[in-house]
């Protein structure tokens, strides 16, 4: 699921919801807080500077690495991202023609999986919801002795739709009410207005207010929690407005969908935008190269944490913003994304050259699980390290399962794959460290990253303040990229060995338990271990210096 988190704070028994983290706009040191060394600022960033120090320090030199990131959509001409996208060398770009026979037309800076000659897939359902529709009258019809023949002959499918059957009874109704609750916050925005009557929001201001009727008394509510809020504490009437609809409207933006589509047994969008064979998980040949699509939002944040570029006044940066290229596989619906459509973006990043593969999203069943898992044997076979968000429910991910996963039981020892490695999400703040939203477990979670307050490139050429670990997997993914980028020949288990050895602990609240490695990643401890263990000891540093003070004696000779 494509996921701008949901942070909740409760005003007295109504539930604020954000899709962003509000932050200070112009604090520079705020928005770039990830990067940090924790030896000398005892933050929990990643130490980015010093590993790109370090590895120059050895006389490496560093190749593009591509990246391919699954996610949204991709705004792919973002002055913070523009020069570090890729562009298919092989394809001539808008002539119409599959210029390098790979089954995409005009692929230039990758591929859209949730589109077709129709359209593009802005909302889409919940997996639960798919789920629920295919199977209900099979395992839950009219004919009683029908449904318990195909619950025997379907064990695993009908755990699947008791599981979903679950979770789409709870979530929809949470849906419906939260976006009910929303609306009439909303609705309540003008009376807060007319009875602050111009005055600043305090305490003593409202102690003279007396609500009229029962909306001007919900109005007051919330104006009583608000003053406690330091957001908006004492600020003007006006401030305060617009605080609340902002505030509001990315409540009702991401309720609404849920409600109206995402949880809707009867809505589709798939047969009439993408035109697939649903069903046939061999096909792969559709879709379009809408990079951005309705909403790029989420996926253009994660690719300018893994190599946004300092652009004017804007001091944003990607982890690997010196030496990564950004390939755009438009995959994930404001909704869950569909297995196939996961599983064809996968082997199109890793056959058009991405060496790694980002995937910030995730859902609780996967009907093509086996699909994506040979997707998964597909890059890892092809040295491909893939980096995927651990989630956002809280929740131990052993006992509530988050697919795609490379677990194929939580009871198995370890991983069927030795190329994926899977993130949870940090804070700024050292004496509570996990994010709130942070699925963990000290076995199927491999390190944690930051991902509270990330501020990193939107659309339309902007930028704001994300969390979650949509977040966190992409400063691993930025990592993991700077590391292949000056040892091109290290593989994605070296990779994902340097950075969990390497990890900065902490004792607070149980954290070193939360995952295998228990702590946060640390770039440059990363790149040493890398460096001393594996690239080394294989000789392949010493044939690059050689070759770098071979050229650099050439390049002087000539003058």
């Amino acid at each position: 699921m494509k996921k701008l988190l949901i942070a909740v704070a409760f005003y007295s028994g109504f539930a604020m919801a954000v899709a962003q983290t509000v932050a200070p706009e112009n604090d520079k040191d705020l928005k770039t807080w990830y990067h940090k060394d924790y030896a000398t600022t005892k933050v929990y960033g990643v130490n980015t500077e010093n590993a790109y120090k370090f590895l120059e320090s050895k006389g490496l030199k560093p190749k593009t690495v591509v990246v391919g990131v699954l996610d949204s959509g991709v705004e792919v001409d973002h002055p913070g991202l523009a020069k570090n996208m890729w562009k298919n060398p092989n394809e001539v770009p808008n002539n119409g023609k599959d210029d390098d026979k790979n089954g995409y037309v005009d692929d230039i800076y990758g591929w859209n999986f949730i589109g077709g000659k129709n359209g593009d897939i802005g909302v889409d359902n919940m997996e639960v919801t798919r789920v629920v529709k295919k199977y209900q009258a099979l395992f839950e019809g009219e004919d009683s002795v029908k449904n318990k023949e195909n619950q025997a002959k379907m064990p695993e499918e009908f755990a699947m739709y008791m599981k979903s059957k679950e979770i789409f009874a709870r979530k929809s109704e949470e849906a419906k009410q939260s976006l009910q609750l929303y609306t009439m916050i909303n609705n309540a925005i003008p009376d807060m207005v007319k009875l602050l009557n111009g005055q600043n929001l305090t305490k003593e201001t409202l102690a003279t207010i007396k609500p009229a009727n029962q909306q001007e008394a919900m109005a007051m509510q919330v104006l009583s929690q608000l003053s406690n809020d330091p957001q908006v504490a004492g600020k003007s009437a006006t401030e305060v407005e617009k605080y609340m609809k902002d505030q509001m409207k990315e409540a009702l933006d991401y309720f609404r969908p849920q409600a109206e589509k995402g949880y809707n047994l009867d809505f589709d969008p798939r047969a009439s935008i993408v035109g697939d064979h649903y069903e046939d998980y061999s096909e792969k040949n559709y879709g379009n190269n809408h990079y951005e699509g309705p909403d790029g939002k989420h996926g253009t944040h994660v690719a300018g944490i893994i190599a946004g570029t300092v652009n004017g006044t804007e001091n944003q940066y990607g982890v690997a913003n010196r030496v990564a290229k950004i390939m755009t596989v438009r995959a994930v619906p404001d909704g869950d994304e569909r297995d196939k459509d996961v599983a064809n973006a996968i082997r199109y990043a890793v056959d058009n050259g991405a060496k790694i593969l980002n995937m910030s999203f995730g859902k609780p069943v996967s009907p093509g699980k086996e699909v994506v898992w040979d997707a998964f044997k597909y890059a890892e076979s092809k040295g491909v390290l893939l980096v995927k968000a651990a989630g956002n429910e809280n929740e131990d991910i052993g006992e509530h399962q988050y697919f795609p996963t490379n677990f194929k039981s939580p009871l198995d020892d370890k991983p069927f794959i030795n190329n994926m490695i899977v993130v949870g999400a940090n804070t700024n703040d050292p004496l509570m460290l996990k994010a709130s939203f942070s699925n963990y477990n000290a076995k199927m979670v491999d390190v944690f990253a930051p991902g509270d307050k990330i501020y990193s490139t939107v659309p339309d050429g902007k930028y704001e303040y994300l969390q979650g670990t949509s977040m966190a997997s992409p400063v691993v993914t930025g990592a993991a990229a700077v590391l292949f980028a000056y040892m091109p020949s290290l593989k994605p288990d070296q990779v994902i060995e340097s950075l969990v050895k390497t990890v900065n602990t902490s004792t607070s609240n149980g954290f070193a338990t939360l995952s295998r490695a228990g702590g946060v990643i640390d770039v440059a401890k990363a790149a040493e271990y890398a460096y001393n263990n594996f690239y080394k000891s294989n000789g392949a540093s010493t044939k690059s210096v050689k070759k770098n003070k071979i050229k650099n004696a050439k390049k002087n000779s000539a003058f």
